[in-house]
C-alpha cells in the first residue's frame, strides 16, 4: 500500500498496517525539519487508538496530562466552570488526555514506525500525479521518481491535492475566522495561566485556548476570531499587533498573556461540504484529506487516527481485498465523523456567542451539577 502524506493520519496508517504485517510505504513531500507546529490536544479517543496500535507509551513521554479544563467569560475573567481530566478522565475512558507539541508527536509516531519493518518512508517525495492500473497503483513525485502499490491511501491532510480525483467538485470554503497560535515559557505566564489545565476563554466572536505542552515546560496558546480572510497555510507569519485589536475588551490577565507574545503564527479555518465518497477504486481518502472538521473540539488529529486504524482493522477483516475493504472502512467511519464535524460547528457558535445569549449560556455553565461535566463527552470520548 502507498500513503500519501507522513503528517499525523499517514504515520497513524503506517503503524496500524506495520502492527498486523501488511506493507506500506510513505510518501512524505517534507523531511521532517521544520518544528513550527501548534500544539495539539488528544482526546481519549485518541489515545486508545493509539495505545491499540502500540503507539501511546513513545507519546506520552513527551506530552502532559492536564488536570482539568477550565472556562472562563472573557469579559470579566471568572472562571465559570471546570470539567475533570487528568485521573478522572482516564478513570472513565480508560485512556489519558493528553497535549503536546505537533512535532513530538510526530517524532514519536517516526520512531514507532520504525519499529515495523513492513513499512518503509520516502521523504521529499512530493506526488504531483497518481496513475491507477488494473492491478496496482502508481504515484510519481514532482522530480519523476515513481512509487508503486496494490492501493493508496490520500492522507495529505486539508490541502489534499489528491481529494480531486475522487471527488471532482470538492470546494473548501473559508469558514470565516482565523485562528492566531504562539508558544510561550510556562515559568514565565501568570495565573491562572500557569496552572496545569486547558484554559478556553469565551468572548463575543473571539475565542482563546492555553494548554501546556513539551512536557509542560511551554504553554501553548491558540486565540481564534471572526474575520480574517481565506488564505491557505498553516503557519504564515502574523504581526503582533494582529490579535489584539480583536480582544481589546478581554479581562486584563488575557490581554496581558497575548501582549507577551512576540511571534504569532496564523491560519484561516476553512469547511468542506460532505463528500458523496472517500473511496474510487484503489484509491481512498483519510483524515482531512476526507473530511476536515472545525477546530472547536480538537478532534481534527483524533479523527484520523481513528480512520487509519478502522483501515487497518478493515483491511485485515476482509482478507486484503480491497473493495471490501474500502467499503467497510468508509462504512464504519461516516457517521461518526458527520457527528463530529456537527458538534463541532456548535460549539463554536457557543463559544462566541454575544449579549444575552452569552450571559445565558454562562449562566447554564455555572449552575451546571457538579460531576455531570464528563458524562456529555461520552459519546465522543466512550468506546461506544
Amino acid at each position: 500500500m502507498l500513503i500519501v502524506g507522513g503528517g499525523i493520519g499517514g504515520l497513524a496508517t503506517a503503524i496500524a498496517l506495520g502492527k498486523r504485517g501488511m506493507s506500506a510505504t510513505l510518501l512524505e513531500r517534507s523531511n521532517y525539519v521544520d518544528e513550527t507546529g501548534a500544539g495539539i490536544q488528544l482526546g481519549p479517543n485518541a489515545t486508545r487508538a493509539l495505545q491499540q496500535l502500540g503507539a501511546l507509551a513513545a507519546i506520552e513521554a513527551a506530552a502532559f496530562r492536564p488536570e482539568a479544563l477550565s472556562l472562563f467569560d472573557a469579559g470579566s475573567g471568572a472562571r465559570l466552570t471546570s470539567m475533570p481530566l487528568g485521573s478522572k478522565a482516564e478513570e472513565r475512558y480508560g485512556a489519558p488526555y493528553l497535549t503536546l507539541h505537533r512535532a513530538d508527536l510526530h517524532a514519536s509516531l517516526l520512531a514507532v514506525r520504525q519499529t515495523h519493518s513492513s513499512t518503509e518512508l520516502r521523504e521529499s517525495f512530493d506526488v504531483t500525479a497518481v496513475e491507477t492500473l488494473a492491478e496496482r497503483v502508481v504515484a510519481r513525485a514532482a522530480d519523476g521518481r515513481e512509487a508503486e502499490g496494490s492501493t493508496l491511501v490520500a492522507a495529505d491532510g486539508v490541502w489534499s491535492s489528491l481529494r480531486q480525483g475522487i471527488a471532482p467538485s470538492a470546494t473548501l470554503r473559508f469558514a470565516g475566522a482565523t485562528a492566531w497560535r504562539a508558544l510561550l515559557p510556562r515559568d514565565r505566564v501568570q495565573p491562572p495561566f500557569d496552572a496545569p489545565v486547558v484554559g478556553l476563554w469565551l468572548g463575543p466572536k473571539t475565542h482563546l485556548v492555553h494548554y501546556p505542552v513539551r512536557g509542560g515546560r511551554e504553554l501553548n496558546v491558540i486565540a481564534v476570531f471572526e474575520g480574517g480572510s481565506a488564505k491557505q497555510g498553516w503557519s504564515r507569519q502574523a504581526e503582533p499587533a494582529d490579535p489584539l485589536a480583536a480582544f481589546t475588551r478581554w479581562a486584563g490577565p488575557a490581554r496581558d498573556l497575548l501582549g507577551m507574545v512576540e511571534s504569532w503564527r496564523c491560519w484561516s479555518l476553512y469547511r468542506l461540504a460532505p463528500l458523496r465518497r472517500w473511496t474510487d477504486g484503489r484509491v481512498a481518502l483519510l483524515g482531512d484529506a476526507a473530511h476536515p472538521v472545525l477546530p472547536y473540539l480538537a478532534q481534527g488529529a483524533a479523527l484520523a487516527i481513528e480512520d487509519a486504524a478502522t483501515l487497518a482493522e478493515s483491511f485485515e477483516a476482509c482478507g486484503g481485498d480491497t473493495s471490501l475493504a474500502y467499503a467497510r472502512y468508509e462504512a464504519l467511519r461516516r457517521d461518526r465523523v458527520a457527528r463530529v464535524q456537527r458538534q463541532a460547528a456548535l460549539y463554536g457558535r457557543l463559544y462566541h456567542l454575544r449579549g444575552a445569549a452569552a450571559l445565558a449560556r454562562n449562566f447554564v455553565l455555572k449552575h451546571r451539577r457538579a460531576g455531570t461535566q464528563l458524562q456529555g463527552f461520552d459519546w465522543l470520548y466512550g468506546t461506544s
